[in-house]
């Protein structure tokens, strides 16, 4: 517990047995010990015997000096750290050098900890005591952690990895709440308010100002992403530096070449709409990235690949289209949308740009503004004409039916295209909150074939349940639950537990809307095999059957 006072020429326990055992006369010794050992200070020792008197041991008198003592030297490391004085490290140094050996006494411990944390750079050797003994490793500042970590990577992956996973962890548990609405989805929160989250915090408070810190998260983040094709990771990867840029960090936010295209993406991402002026502003950026700087590319696509910036893009690219359609102008002439287009490509080839290393704008294929989109519009037309018919009185109205089928071109490009895919399945969205029953109808069966399974995805599914709310009491209607459980969900809920969930938490939410019959077949085919280890969708049925 006294470790190192003999190295500083102090006497210890065993100095006082040594003493005892070896004296003539104890108490003459105790006394010889204590006025050596004392404060020396002579107008003291005749004030001690008042204490005496009053019944107050020496020790509780020498531990409140102490404390006092301890508090107002960390208050003057602090001063002296702050201070202008020029040698003001030499003297936090020198009094490292003699507090040091006694950093595992408790009592000196933390003024050992505190000369550390103000210093910007502790002496090598002692970072490496520190490193190497687990308990003063975990009690010392994140100041000084900082110097540990940026030379020992595989550390500094240790502190973080935890973090990571728990950020997965929350945004999985979000798109899977069994809160189902419209209002409160996935993308309602705020970007302030998501980087107040605990493990963004955490993170920018690790790397405080340290670039290099800075550079090995966004190198794991990378490497997951890779790794895993999660696309929370690209997520992180801009609320990191927007938290970094909200708390005026400027010697990470000028080093990092994507701060001023975060920044303007961030406040697009609040008003979840691109406006002309800040389209612009996004454009010069993708269009000033200079020959030999194309790496930074990669950075872009992934800031781009978060879903809440591709949310925003295609929420953007929808209303564009709808004002196109109003001014009966053909999407190829719109240059904000071209740009728009050319951002969700660039974001949708995140994972294949990182992989291949080839820092190139992914070429946007033509067809999906000359092809796609005009199908698409074909049949917003569709619905819209069906619409205007039935207001007609009787004697003007033609037989006309509405449509089941959809253009060929609208199917090919939702299975081969990745761009086209993801405005489709928006599209499917826009239909749904619209109340829109009939194009519903209409649209869902194609999304059983898409581009990599993505209208299997989460995202898409967590927003599709929510949108679907609206529409509740149609669910009294077998048509209508059939097209939606057996002619969607229920294609490839075997396959994907994912599904599964989604497919119960929209029964959980639908249980009084449902036509009895229908919901004893829906929660018979929804039942888990035995064998397989669905343990979530167990636990969904059990809720099911418990309300």
């Amino acid at each position: 517990m006294f470790a190192g006072l003999p190295e500083l020429g102090i006497s210890n326990g065993e100095d006082l047995k040594e003493t005892l055992t070896n004296c003539t006369e104890p108490l003459k010794a105790i006394d010889q010990f204590q006025m050596e050992n004392g404060i020396l200070l002579p107008t003291l020792q005749s004030a001690l015997p008042f204490l005496d008197l009053h019944g107050t041991p020496r020790l509780e008198f020498h531990q409140s000096v102490f404390d006092e003592l301890r508090e107002k030297l960390m208050e003057r490391v602090a001063i002296i750290a702050e201070g202008k004085e020029e040698d003001r490290y030499g003297k936090l140094e020198e009094l490292l050098e003699k507090s040091f050996p006694l950093v595992k006494m408790p009592s000196i411990q933390p003024v050992v900890m505190q000369v550390l944390k103000h210093l910007p750079k502790v002496p090598e050797k002692k970072l490496k005591m520190v490193m190497a003994d687990k308990e003063l490793y975990k009690v010392c500042a994140v100041e000084v952690k900082r110097q540990i970590w940026q030379d020992n990577q595989a550390l500094f992956g240790d502190e973080v990895s935890p973090l990571l996973k728990q950020y997965i962890v929350e945004k999985e548990a979000a798109l899977f709440s069994s809160d189902l609405s419209i209002l409160h989805n996935f993308f309602s929160p705020s970007p302030k308010t998501r980087r107040q989250g605990e493990v963004v915090l955490k993170l920018t408070q690790m790397i405080g100002k340290n670039v290099k810190l800075y550079d090995m998260v966004l190198q794991f983040l990378r490497t997951l992403f890779l790794r895993t094709r999660n696309v929370h990771y690209c997520t992180l990867r801009a609320e990191l530096l927007m938290s970094l840029h909200d708390l005026d960090i400027s010697e990470i936010c000028s080093v990092d070449p994507c701060h001023k295209f975060t920044w303007c993406l961030d406040a697009c991402i609040r008003e979840k709409f691109v406006d002309g002026k800040r389209a612009r502003e996004l454009q010069g950026f993708l269009d000033g990235v200079k020959k030999g700087q194309e790496q930074v590319l990669g950075d872009l696509s992934m800031i781009l690949c978060d879903p809440f910036a591709c949310n925003t893009l295609v929420l953007s690219i929808m209303r564009n289209l709808q004002e196109l359609l109003s001014q009966e102008a053909l999407p190829r002439d719109s240059s904000d949308l071209m740009l728009l287009l050319r951002m969700l490509s660039l974001g949708q080839g995140a994972w294949d740009m990182i992989d291949s290393q080839v820092f190139k704008e992914p070429r946007l294929d033509l067809e999906v503004v000359t092809r796609f989109l005009p199908a698409m519009m074909s049949v917003v037309v569709d619905d819209h004409t069906f619409t205007v018919e039935q207001k007609l009185p009787s004697e003007e109205k033609s037989s006309l039916t509405y449509p089941t089928t959809l253009p060929d071109a609208f199917n090919r490009y939702l299975q081969e295209n990745r761009v086209a895919c993801e405005m489709g399945l928006y599209y499917v969205l826009h239909i749904a909150k619209l109340r829109n029953k009939n194009a519903l109808q209409r649209l869902l069966p194609a999304l059983v074939e898409t581009y990599n399974d993505m209208a299997f995805g989460d995202i898409f599914l967590h927003l599709l349940t929510g949108h679907l709310t609206l529409l509740s009491d149609e669910f009294g209607s077998e048509d209508f639950c059939s097209v939606v459980f057996d002619g969607f969900l229920l294609t490839s809920f075997s396959s994907k537990e994912n599904v599964h969930r989604h497919a119960l938490r929209m029964l959980l939410h639908l249980q009084h809307k449902v036509l009895p019959s229908y919901m004893e077949t829906l929660t018979k085919t929804l039942e888990p095999p035995k064998q397989v280890g669905f343990k979530t969708v167990k636990k969904l049925l059990h809720q099911k059957r418990e309300k």
